[in-house]
């Protein structure tokens, strides 16, 4: 009887520990709606997007891929009537907030792919964060490739709408 007392206490005693070193470990951020714009042969670069919701307050330093030469964090802005692409050092995210990642503005650049991104298929990527007290974290990823957001039905959600066709009149 004694035994069995003694392995239920060390039992949930390694219970207890293990849910400790998973909150320690938890991922910082919560990133939702993530997709990567598929590419063509010859194509060069592409986007990842998504939305990314920070526990505490964070930077997002980089990403990082397999699939391409260089991951970047860059912004799109309209600056006196051109809309312009920048690189940036890093990416604020307030506790709470979310942080939109999406085409024309906020996104990961994809530059130097190697190979193209294929519709349908996985992108890994990995998000690394910098929280208040200068540590990293690291967030591994696996990104559906897509040619639209997902959720988005046909020129519904599409970056570029098919135009439609206009009634013709008769005379």
């Amino acid at each position: 009887m004694t035994m069995q007392r003694f392995t239920t206490s060390l039992l949930f005693a390694a219970t207890l520990l293990a849910g400790h070193a998973y909150a320690q470990g938890a991922a910082p951020a919560a990133v939702d709606g993530a997709w990567a714009r598929a590419s063509v042969q010859g194509q060069t670069s592409s986007g990842a997007f998504m939305r990314i919701t920070a526990s505490e307050p964070l930077r997002l330093l980089r990403a990082e891929t397999p699939a391409a030469g260089h991951a970047e964090v860059h912004e799109m802005k309209m600056d006196g009537g051109v809309m312009k692409m920048r690189a940036l050092p890093e990416l604020d995210l307030p506790a709470g907030k979310a942080v939109e990642l999406k085409p024309g503005g906020y996104h990961i650049m994809l530059m130097d792919l190697k190979a193209p991104l294929a519709k349908d298929t996985q992108l890994p990527l990995t998000l690394v964060f910098k929280d208040a007290k200068g540590e990293e974290h690291r967030m591994e990823l696996q990104v559906p490739v897509a040619t639209m957001p997902p959720g988005a039905h046909g020129g519904h959600a599409a970056p570029m709408a098919m135009p439609m066709p206009m009634p013709t009149q008769k005379n």
